[in-house]
């Protein structure tokens, strides 16, 4: 079955699937991000999510105040500091939302074929007849027969906390709409999505830029999800983020959601640093039949390029249940086969009853996929994408893939600076994990000297199968004689503390001595 993503064999794979899995270290290569929030904010419940799994954290500021998402934080830095596993922390700024707010703070209750108003005027209080919008332009963005959703986290028509509106009129500021199915919405906010349709707001709000100015800068967030559209959406927060100190290091994951972003994919994926499928508004967005193709072509896109690539929405029942129904578990394994690097839990982790369960369960559904994963096929793919003129550090990191693969070795460790060559060979999807040993350079602003490095070595902990160490600056990156090999050893000593390089095994070591790059392998000792 060379030409399958799916890599069985008859009959031992059918057996081996009643044996219980084994434990190891790493749970899973693919990554998982978890939202923090009133479920999974304690030390003890992070500590536990991390032991599980966890190595990014997600902080969702559509809700929350900055003060109270600071004490998850510290919380977060406490629960870093007792496991000793790294963790990344990544802000996703709510973007252009339309929100209702219930200033009543009672359930609405809105019946299926019944008529509700929607009005820009937010000094009007909230009823099962009529919502207040905080966007003046409503009545000028939609028309007859256009599709609104209304819910507190996701919307698909179906449900009993979420409705499904179609505008029937348009009268001056007022949008009336025909109730759909019958729910009751809870709580004093909630969203609003109108489909297919542009909302003349920009992607970077002022509010945004609020937080990441203060809240993002006082902790040096890793990452930063954006709501884009196009990738004049990336290249304006880039030049934001480039004015306010070390979060020029910052990446730039951009948040797929709608029609505009699917229709720009490409633009964006070029200015990028990572993409985010967000499913939960593209499955409003496109047919349902629709989801699936724009997955596998957006993921295969992402991995062609070695660029990150975070598969949303996939086990929402858990949000209330201890397992998740047969289609997500399956869900998940089709997202690991398909190439995604991450699995993000929103709800799940945030307000959900099992934030530590899920968190373990994804990973051990990844962890099984990625035994049937066919790197085989997936290298030749790469490789044939990039072409004949490969580049000199993709030439290096395939070969150090097809080395490692060929000798059978237990785990990749590559000697980096800037985090790239590392992610070169993540990109070839090596079936062992990679370690990347990042160096940390000295630099000045001529007003103080930094060290580099804790950026690159966290926002590594997004890509699938690339596993961070941050080594002792005092050792260089380049090793001009080829004899300095303390620090091989410290990472060797890394790889054998978690039971991730045993002896006998073979290493394959990817460094730069002198003006060379080099692959070696070594067979370790007892």
């Amino acid at each position: 079955m060379q030409s399958s993503p799916l890599l069985l064999e008859e009959p031992i794979r059918m057996a081996s699937i009643l044996e219980p899995s084994k434990p190891t270290f790493f749970p899973a290569m693919t990554k998982i991000v978890g939202t923090l929030g009133p479920k999974s904010r304690s030390v003890d419940i992070i500590s536990r999510c991390l032991d599980s799994g966890m190595s990014v954290a997600r902080f969702d500021f559509s809700w929350g105040d900055p003060e109270y998402h600071q004490e998850t934080l510290e919380n977060l830095r406490a629960a870093i500091k007792s496991t000793k596993k790294l963790c990344a922390v990544m802000l996703d700024t709510m973007g252009p939302e339309l929100q209702i707010v219930n200033t009543t703070d009672q359930p609405i209750t809105l019946e299926e074929d019944t008529l509700v108003v929607l009005t820009p005027d937010q000094s009007k209080e909230a009823s099962s007849n009529l919502l207040p919008l905080n966007f003046s332009g409503i009545s000028k963005a939609v028309k007859k027969g256009d599709t609104i959703f209304i819910g507190k986290y996701l919307f698909t028509g179906s449900e009993t906390a979420s409705v499904w509106l179609e505008v029937s009129e348009v009268d001056g500021d007022d949008v009336a709409c025909l109730v759909r199915n019958t729910a009751t919405l809870s709580g004093p906010l909630f969203t609003v999505h109108i489909s297919q349709i542009h909302i003349d707001l920009p992607s970077l709000t002022d509010k945004d830029k609020e937080v990441i100015s203060t809240w993002g800068v006082r902790n040096n967030i890793d990452i930063l999800s954006l709501y884009t559209r196009q990738a004049e959406d990336i290249r304006h927060a880039r030049e934001f983020l480039s004015k306010l100190g070390d979060l020029k290091q910052t990446h730039i994951y951009a948040k797929i959601e709608n029609i505009e972003g699917l229709k720009h994919f490409d633009e964006i994926l070029r200015e990028a640093d990572g993409i985010i499928l967000a499913r939960g508004n593209l499955g409003i967005e496109l047919p349902p039949e629709k989801v699936f193709l724009f997955q596998k072509a957006a993921i295969y896109k992402c991995n062609m390029v070695g660029k990150p690539v975070v598969v949303t929405r996939v086990v929402d029942s858990m949000t209330d249940n201890l397992r998740p129904t047969r289609a997500e578990a399956t869900d998940v394994a089709n997202a690991v086969l398909d190439g995604s690097d991450a699995i993000l839990l929103g709800a799940e982790t945030l307000r959900g009853q099992y934030p530590v369960e899920t968190i373990s369960t994804v990973g051990k559904i990844c962890a099984e996929a990625e035994k049937v994963h066919n790197q085989d096929l997936y290298f030749k793919k790469a490789v044939k994408y990039v072409g004949e003129q490969m580049s000199h550090l993709e030439s290096i990191a395939s070969s150090a893939v097809r080395a490692a693969i060929k000798v059978r070795a237990s785990v990749i460790i590559c000697f980096t600076s800037s985090g790239r060559a590392a992610r070169l060979i993540a990109k070839y999807r090596p079936t062992m994990p990679v370690i990347s040993v990042v160096i940390p350079q000295l630099k000045t602003n001529q007003l103080r000297w930094t060290f580099t490095g804790a950026f690159e070595a966290r926002q590594s902990l997004i890509v699938r199968g690339l596993f961070p160490m941050l080594a002792d600056p005092r050792h260089p990156a380049e090793s001009k004689s080829g004899a300095n090999e303390s620090i091989l050893k410290v990472a060797l000593d890394h790889g054998k503390a978690f039971g991730i390089i045993k002896p006998h095994d073979r290493v394959v070591v990817c460094q730069k001595v002198g003006d060379s790059s080099v692959v070696k392998i070594i067979e370790l000792e007892d």
